[in-house]
């Protein structure tokens, strides 16, 4: 085991109002400052928000309130600092998983740290990107022609200029750079002279992309389940398709091996190509949702949502089993059916289409894609990915946060917690991520299945726990072995 001495950079005490490489504010400008506040769902958590820039490039321009949460350390004698989390998506709520989901840190965290996490810039409750609800609804799973190519991007650009006039000036400014320096506006306002901070998912993108930006503000950084922001559009649909079957794979070949799985001693392999059939003659219905017709595409997106977590597993054998044996409806209706209460919805995905550049030229080239992924993945077939290629097709470029290799010299390694059968964020893209740091970075291998670690391997949960107290980094090569799925 390495200890890594502390860094002795001093506080910066301006407030990070400009991009990197632009003139900092004055030494004698005033901290930004979070009025804590028992949150309203729960008084035992502290709730308030942080006045941020819309647009960093113009910092006394118009401003928002991010939503921030916090919980306290338990042991104020043994407090050693903030610890921001950064939660994943797009789109999810770092407040609700401070109030609600606290217990995703170990007690020695808790008691160390206070756990700080917020909403990011357009979604929750740090002002929403909002849309009608009626151009969401039009947006295709797969384009099927050059006609409905064309009018994906003819519907596209009218989405956006809805999300525009509804959202306001803050649509054009959710890309991950920006969230970058409302992290570091965070850190600041924490009163921490460095960031100790914990990704997941998405949120990794967050991490990598400030320590690009502030490397000497990082004190302790990990990124769970990390995401490559390096491949153009090929690389990123291959990647994520590679990534579900290897998932699909698993989880037939627990099926093979465990009796907890309802169709254990079948062949699942069958049985699946029989249920995408169906969903290709728009005859299978979902037994949750009686009535409604599953796709393809939503058949493997469902599925696919269920190997996030092995304790899914049981669950997903007997929905599948229970579709095999149901029969054909006379009538069915689409998941969109039925009318909606409210005219806009959230569009937290509004984030992804400024941060990746997934340009694709014409039908010709996108039928192309959906060839080279299905033979890469035969049995899935339809990743979730192919559905940010329609929802982002005809974003202007250049994208506010395009992709690139990275370029990190933190001066303590970042620590990529990696699953080795991690559905969403695959193996690859962890391992790409630490050749790209060098030695800046050391990857942490968990042999199991699921979207992260922290949580499922107590041997990840003490090597990142050592890491974030004490900034002791795991030896090069460190694995931790697989648990297997209760049966």
């Amino acid at each position: 085991m390495l200890r890594v001495r502390k860094s002795a950079v001093g506080w910066a005490v301006a407030l990070a109002l400009t991009a990197a490489g632009l003139t900092p504010a004055s030494p004698a400008a005033a901290r930004p400052t979070i009025d804590w506040q028992p949150c309203p769902k729960d008084a035992t958590a502290e709730c308030g928000t942080l006045s941020l820039p819309v647009d960093w490039n113009r910092p006394r321009g118009e401003r928002f309130d991010l939503a921030l949460a916090r919980r306290v350390a338990t042991d104020p004698a043994a407090r050693q600092g903030s610890l921001v989390f950064g939660p994943g998506g797009p789109g999810d709520s770092g407040v609700d998983r401070v109030v609600n989901g606290s217990s995703r840190f170990s007690a020695d965290l808790r008691r160390r740290f206070d756990i700080v996490s917020f909403d990011p810039r357009g979604t929750g409750g740090s002002h929403p990107v909002v849309c009608s609800r009626d151009l969401l609804s039009r947006q295709p799973q797969l384009i099927a022609d050059q006609a409905q190519f064309d009018a994906t991007l003819a519907g596209n650009a009218l989405l956006r200029a809805d999300c525009r006039a509804r959202t306001g000036a803050l649509y054009d400014h959710v890309d991950t750079t920006s969230a970058a320096r409302d992290l570091d506006a965070i850190r600041s306002a924490l009163g921490e002279r460095q960031l100790t901070f914990h990704g997941s998912s998405y949120g990794t993108l967050l991490g990598e992309r400030y320590a690009e930006l502030y490397p000497d503000r990082v004190r302790a950084m990990v990124l769970e389940a990390a995401m490559d922001h390096s491949g153009d559009t090929r690389a990123f649909l291959d990647s994520q398709a590679v990534t579900a079957e290897d998932a699909f794979d698993e989880f037939v070949a627990w099926c093979d091996r465990s009796s907890a799985c309802a169709l254990h001693g079948r062949d699942f392999r069958a049985i699946w190509a029989g249920l995408r059939t169906r969903a290709e003659r728009g005859t299978l219905t979902d037994p949750k949702r009686p009535g409604i017709v599953l796709t393809p595409f939503e058949l493997a997106r469902l599925t696919h949502k269920e190997f996030y977590d092995t304790g899914r597993w049981p669950g997903l054998a007997e929905w599948l089993g229970t579709m095999e044996t149901s029969a054909s409806p006379a009538t069915a209706l689409s998941a969109a059916a039925g009318p909606t209460a409210e005219a806009v919805a959230s569009y937290p995905f509004a984030v992804f289409c400024q941060d990746w550049s997934l340009p694709v030229r014409d039908y010709r080239e996108y039928a192309g894609h959906l060839r080279r992924v299905a033979r890469l993945a035969p049995d899935l077939r339809y990743p979730t990915a192919l559905f940010a290629l329609a929802t982002c097709l005809g974003t202007p470029q250049p994208v506010a946060n395009p992709q690139h290799r990275l370029r990190v010299r933190t001066a303590v390694p970042l620590l990529l917690a990696a699953t080795v059968h991690d559905p969403a964020s695959g193996y690859g893209w962890a391992t790409n991520v630490a050749r790209q740091l060098g030695r800046h970075g050391v990857l942490l291998t968990y042999q199991g299945w699921g979207h992260g670690s922290y949580t499922t391997s107590p041997c990840v949960g003490q090597a990142v726990d050592a890491y974030l107290i004490d900034q002791v980094v795991p030896a090069r090569g460190t694995n931790c072995p697989a648990i297997e799925p209760e049966v």
